[in-house]
């Protein structure tokens, strides 16, 4: 995956390239993964098909023969940081483009890389360099970059995106980002994110490895990393934000120009949990984002003991019980409306947006001091009323008989 640290990125994927000569067993290569994210039944319900996935990444190659007319290409949010006649590389984002919506190619599309969501389309927005390009410096320093991410949140989700992934990482949150989540939510967008890839490092002052954003806003789908069995990888992030997990090592993708890569982060599984999301978004449209959280978070499987834990989360995604979870809580609707509702998509403290949320001080010694009076006049209406029973049986009995 790619990082960014305040305004700054700098590449920690770890990547392989697959020799052309092996090119048409991709497929067997990628049977593990199908295997353990349940595609081959979650594909008997859907691949996919009417829905946007936006790629916020390094760019996406359209010309793969794995992704040929699948791919919309949409704004460069980085325009300006590369030298006049630089193209971008693309690597990273058409790697994770690939493991969404990969089609395949040849005879029946048996050949190639086959995304979770085959079938659905993708947009790619540029929204970070990769570490070779020559303005990586400066995209890395130049303020007029700092909120490419929330510019190209906002971008996708008014041209139709269902779902975002973003397989990259920065270690401050920004306003602009924060609200552009909201925005996306508040259109029923999902967002999927990478956790981060610092997990092998020394823990921080709380005991967990560093909060990556935008995985750690509320929200967003933070997605951790798994080795081949299954367990947490070594250098996946562990914190509160970590909702699943899915595979992470030795996955095998496109890369530009035909060619094929294995790398290892927690940008793979990210990619792989927006594919999922895909297929829930195909089969349930109207679903919100909370829902199929959900689903993806009720379906999954190696759960955790206790049910949850800060390194896999609620355990690794299963397309096919993610979809089956959804089809049970489809008929359900859990977002407010009406006056009282808040707009998700504008701060809390903005004027006309709900206000600032009241306080209430309570005098604790009036609250005791009137307690005792409550107390002390309930026990004097249980004494009336016990002297008002005594009176009405006695005058029930009557005068005592008179001496014969």
């Amino acid at each position: 995956m790619l990082r960014r640290a305040g305004a700054a990125a700098f590449a920690v994927l770890v990547l392989v390239p697959v020799p052309a000569a092996h090119a048409d067993d991709i497929r067997g290569s990628q049977r593990e993964v199908i295997r353990t994210l349940g595609l081959a039944k979650a594909w008997q319900v859907t691949k996919g098909a009417g829905v946007t996935v936006a790629v916020l990444d390094s760019g996406v190659d359209p010309g793969h023969r794995d992704l040929a007319g699948a791919v919309v290409e949409g704004r460069d949010f980085t325009a300006g940081a590369n030298p006049p006649g630089v193209a971008p590389s693309r690597l990273h984002g058409t790697y994770m483009a690939s493991l969404i919506a990969g089609h395949g190619h040849g005879p029946g599309g048996r050949q190639g890389v086959i995304g979770v969501a085959p079938a659905a389309r993708l947009l790619s927005v540029r929204v970070i360099l990769e570490d070779e390009e020559p303005g990586f410096r400066e995209f890395n320093t130049e303020r007029e970059f700092e909120d490419v991410v929330a510019k190209g949140i906002r971008y996708a989700v008014d041209r139709g995106a269902d779902v975002i992934n973003m397989s990259i990482s920065k270690e401050l949150a920004t306003k602009r980002e924060r609200a552009a989540i909201r925005y996306a939510i508040s259109k029923g967008v999902v967002l999927v994110a990478a956790a981060g890839n610092d997990g092998a490092s020394e823990p921080d002052a709380n005991g967990f490895a560093p909060y990556s954003y935008p995985a750690a806003f509320p929200g967003v789908v933070s997605v951790a990393a798994t080795d081949r069995g299954l367990r947490r990888a070594s250098f996946s992030n562990w914190n509160p934000s970590v909702m699943v997990a899915a595979p992470g090592v030795d996955i095998l993708g496109a890369g530009p120009g035909d060619a094929y890569w294995v790398g290892k982060g927690t940008s793979q599984a990210a990619a792989l949990v927006s594919g999922v999301a895909a297929l829930i978004k195909a089969k349930y449209p109207d679903m919100s984002p909370g829902l199929v959280a959900q689903a993806l978070t009720s379906g999954a499987r190696k759960n955790p003991p206790g049910g949850y834990d800060t390194g896999t989360g609620f355990g690794v995604v299963d397309a096919a019980a993610s979809l089956a979870k959804a089809a049970q809580l489809a008929r359900h609707t859990p977002t407010a409306n009406g006056a009282q509702a808040h707009d998700p998509a504008r701060p809390l403290a903005e004027a006309g947006a709900g206000g600032a949320i009241q306080i209430v001080h309570r005098d604790t010694r009036r609250v005791t001091l009137f307690g005792a009076f409550a107390a002390g006049a309930a026990l004097a209406s249980l004494t009336s009323l016990g002297i008002l029973v005594a009176l009405v049986r006695r005058a029930r009995r009557g005068p005592p008989p008179a001496d014969a």
